[in-house]
């Protein structure tokens, strides 16, 4: 993977985090199922957590947006 990075310009930091978050962030969503008997309210319940979650699909779905736009103004 290194190499392949390197070549394509990608940092490997991302990859690294990757790999040692990945683990710990898939025990502590399992545990969550777990607690919530597999209702996926448990991220909602708190308001800061449901305000968090909110801002992550902003922030994931913000570089959609110009792309969006483009194709509209395109369009008509």
């Amino acid at each position: 993977f290194g190499y392949l990075f390197k070549k394509l310009r990608y940092p490997l930091a991302p990859l690294v985090l990757a790999l040692v978050l990945g683990d710990m962030a898939e025990s502590s969503f399992r545990q969550s199922m777990l607690l919530s008997q597999g209702s996926l309210s448990i991220f909602w319940a708190n308001p800061l957590v449901g305000g968090l979650m909110a801002l992550s699909f902003v922030m994931l779905l913000w570089p959609i947006v110009p792309a969006l736009k483009h194709y509209l103004r395109r369009r008509a």
